[in-house]
């Protein structure tokens, strides 16, 4: 007996990476009498495992991108997740071309997790508010023409530092978190940041993701080496789900302003060096964003103007993006 194996290289399914693996293959012949007989069982071995890569090529190509369905990852604490009750003017006229998918069980509001829906408030866990991603969607999509729908992804705690966003540091942090917060956190399989990815990878499978808003800062004000720390939740999501920083802009929102007498309008000076380090990264000003009464979250009010505030940053440079395709950017107010 000839004993022959292959090695063809493929893509494991289900990998979260989809990093290349090796599929090895063992194919048995039987011993020629001679030269011509062995050769003939070459050739078809050959012709066998061309048919077998073709065949796991194909497999890693069962679903297509559709450009026309842009991505956003949202997520980071409180004002992220929404604090202020949504009103109803926010839950009308929401165009079916603005998407969530749902990060959470929300059996009172019949939605499952990893499904799709119309961006509905509440966009982050069941019970949470409006979200600046509520009117970046909404502002997107009335922007942008009528063949492209944008679909967000939001993950936030209230009350979490950076670190709950940690790929390898989050076991620890969250060890140490308060109890009230330990409940939103196992909402998210106890790890939010795998839930981002888990949710991303699905999302990546019918669209593109083109961006990602963060809203995080309260919990980490005076920490000087917040920067550095965002850059690492950055640098892991590129290089968990395989984007390039070039094409993956990151969009920070300030604190509540001072303007407003926001009790951590502090941290925006930090905030504000985020560029300095993330060179694909820009700061949204929270300035004129009307505040609750707690001075720490935005009102209804304001989360409507920060959330119009992150889409103008994203259309803009998508149109510097567009100069040499077809996508026309409509900007109206």
């Amino acid at each position: 007996m000839v004993r022959l194996t292959m090695c063809l290289c493929s893509y494991a399914l289900g990998s979260r990476t989809g990093r290349a693996g090796l599929t090895t293959i063992t194919i048995i012949t039987m011993r020629s009498k001679n030269i011509s007989m062995f050769g003939s069982s070459t050739l078809k071995i050959k012709r066998v495992g061309l048919f077998l890569i073709m065949f796991l090529l194909s497999l890693n190509k069962s679903y297509a991108q559709d450009k026309d369905f842009h991505i956003y990852l949202c997520f980071g604490q409180s004002n992220m997740e929404g604090n202020a009750k949504f009103e109803a003017q926010d839950t009308i006229s929401i165009s079916n071309r603005f998407k969530i998918l749902q990060a959470v069980d929300c059996l009172d509001l019949n939605r499952r997790k990893g499904n799709w829906y119309t961006a509905m408030p509440p966009l982050s866990r069941c019970n949470t508010g409006l979200t600046p991603a509520d009117y970046f969607g909404k502002t997107m999509v009335s922007n942008l023409p009528k063949n492209i729908k944008v679909e967000v992804i939001n993950v936030a705690v209230g009350g979490c530092k950076i670190e709950l966003f940690d790929k390898e540091g989050y076991k620890s942090y969250s060890a140490t978190a308060p109890g009230w917060m330990i409940g939103m956190i196992n909402q998210y399989g106890g790890n939010p940041y795998g839930r981002l990815v888990e949710l991303a990878e699905i999302a990546k499978k019918q669209g593109v993701i083109k961006g990602i808003l963060l809203h995080q800062g309260e919990s980490n004000t005076g920490d000087t080496l917040w920067v550095e720390k965002v850059k690492a939740v950055y640098d892991n999501l590129l290089r968990d789900l395989n984007l390039k920083e070039n094409s993956t802009p990151l969009l920070v929102g300030e604190m509540v302003h001072a303007d407003q007498g926001g009790i951590c309008a502090g941290m925006n000076a930090t905030i504000g060096k985020l560029p300095q380090t993330i060179l694909n990264s820009y700061v949204i000003s929270s300035k004129g964003c009307t505040a609750a009464a707690d001075k720490l979250h935005f009102n209804a009010a304001g989360y409507r103007e920060l959330g119009k505030r992150y889409a103008t940053k994203m259309l803009s440079l998508l149109d510097d993006s567009s100069k040499n395709s077809n996508l026309k950017i409509v900007h109206r107010k």
